[in-house]
């Protein structure tokens, strides 16, 4: 069995047992067990006395399971997970996932248990993910191992964005992120200490993994960076990486150590060969996300050119000092691009780049600035910034972005937009990543995801990563 079936197995399973299912609401084998109940295979609570838990029949232990287990997922106490995996192991099961946390991030003794698992693992031909994690999800197979209730958390539909993470809390905000702004996942796997499969595994399996378009990743360590180097340096040959690393300063390398048990490396170290490898690297949560909503709807961009029109001058002004923060350019429009745009705009509006519109703008207007500039040959990314609050635009705005979006996917021209304030305005933005335009609240957000449109398309559209 190659790589890919072996992650494959994680996402992909006809029957789960749970080690650990528990009666009583609120703890972690409760709540595991009520969010397997949307999975649509066999399912298989392990507790020692209960005879029934949501509906399901328990079993007592492993041995009782009359069939095969495909995945496995266990949240009982450290000490007791060495034998149990080699139950698993010994009734054919290949794929386990460890919530359970009591291992390597504590240090003395239970390093010793860690290891022991990871033992297990290489001599039974078992795949683990964890220990000290929230696990797997998969939208489009309805598996999921979160310790978090249905009630408190949103989840994305399936899509195009695989997020990993060593933090199960950076996990769920990125996912409820992702759930609000219509960004769907394809894979997420929280995978805490990597006693068994690290970044490098799940690297490679993504590559081929036909739903993925985008890779997201949050990491505090790496225990083996070469491996990691060459899994990421051929990825990007074809999809973009997009990772944050936690743990440069000493500080927040001690933290590191005792939340997931690993040591950072120094941040120019890591900077660099991230750079080598072809690897975009994000500045904090945010920015990771940022980036990856922009490469998931947009199209990569051929150049660093860039065109901006609102009907509030603010936002523009700030971005023009980001623009040239991050290396971009502004787009000097062509002599056809300005004639064109001074037929059909009217009197008020302030031709030139960037494009003030101003508040007397109306939805037209938008329209025919967006249709024109998509069209100048100067222009590779469009930023349509918006004051929602102005009267004369409307709501109906955003069936003209959808349109135009059509319009610039053909071209191969990103757009993003930039919109900011209070419920109506959010309610707006809601449709417009509805419609695939990402929107960002503030300048230098949205020049970031422009700037990482431009890294990626001059990766795959040149083969000269910047």
């Amino acid at each position: 069995m190659g790589l890919y079936e072996e992650i494959d197995g994680f996402f992909n399973p006809k029957t789960v047992a749970l080690i650990g299912a528990s009666t009583k609401p609120g703890k972690i084998g409760y709540v595991i067990l009520e969010n397997l109940l949307d999975f649509p295979g066999k399912v298989y609570p392990i507790h020692p006395k209960a005879q029934e838990i949501h509906g399901l029949k328990c079993y007592h232990s492993v041995d009782d399971i009359p069939e095969k287990i495909d995945l496995a997922i266990i949240a009982i106490r450290s000490t007791d997970v060495p034998e149990t995996i080699r139950k698993l192991a010994d009734k054919g099961t290949k794929n386990v996932v460890i919530i359970s946390g009591g291992f390597k991030e504590l240090g003395g003794e239970f390093e010793d248990i860690e290891a022991q698992i990871t033992r297990i693992a290489k001599e039974k031909g078992v795949r683990i993910i964890g220990p000290n994690c929230i696990g797997i999800f998969d939208p489009r197979t309805n598996i999921r191992s979160f310790f978090q209730p249905r009630s408190r958390m949103l989840l994305p539909k399936p899509g195009s964005v695989s997020i990993l993470t060593q933090s199960g809390t950076y996990g769920i905000i990125l996912l409820e992120w992702s759930a609000m702004d219509h960004l769907g996942v394809s894979k997420f796997v929280s995978y805490g200490n990597k006693a068994d499969v690290d970044e490098a595994d799940l690297l490679l399996y993504l590559k081929d993994e036909p739903n993925t378009k985008v890779i997201g990743i949050y990491l505090e360590g790496l225990k083996d960076g070469r491996k990691f180097y060459e899994a990421a340096k051929e990825v990007t040959k074809t999809k973009p990486v997009v990772v944050l690393r936690g743990g440069n300063t000493e500080k927040a390398k001690k933290a590191v150590k005792s939340h997931t048990g690993f040591l950072g490396g120094g941040g120019r170290i890591y900077k660099d060969v991230f750079k080598q490898a072809g690897i975009i690297l994000a500045r904090n949560l945010e920015d990771l996300y940022d980036i990856i909503k922009a490469l998931a709807k947009q199209p990569p961009a051929r150049g660093n050119r860039i065109a901006m029109m609102s009907n509030g001058a603010g936002l523009m002004v700030q971005a023009v000092d980001a623009i040239e923060y991050e290396g971009m350019e502004l787009a000097e429009f062509t002599e056809e691009t300005i004639k064109k745009l001074k037929e059909r705009l009217p009197s008020y509006a302030i031709i030139s780049n960037p494009l003030d519109l101003t508040g007397s703008a109306t939805d037209d207007d938008y329209y025919n600035a967006i249709d024109i500039v998509l069209d100048d040959q100067n222009t590779d990314i469009i930023l349509v910034f918006f004051v929602h609050q102005d009267s004369p635009v409307t709501p109906s705005i955003i069936d003209k972005l959808a349109e135009l979006n059509k319009k610039a996917r053909e071209k191969g021209k990103p757009i993003l937009v930039g919109a900011s304030g209070g419920p109506y305005t959010l309610e707006l933005n809601r449709r417009t990543e509805q419609i695939g335009i990402p929107t960002y609240p503030i300048s230098e957000r949205i020049v970031r995801a422009a700037w990482a449109l431009y890294h990626w398309g001059q990766r795959k559209l040149q083969g000269n990563p910047q």
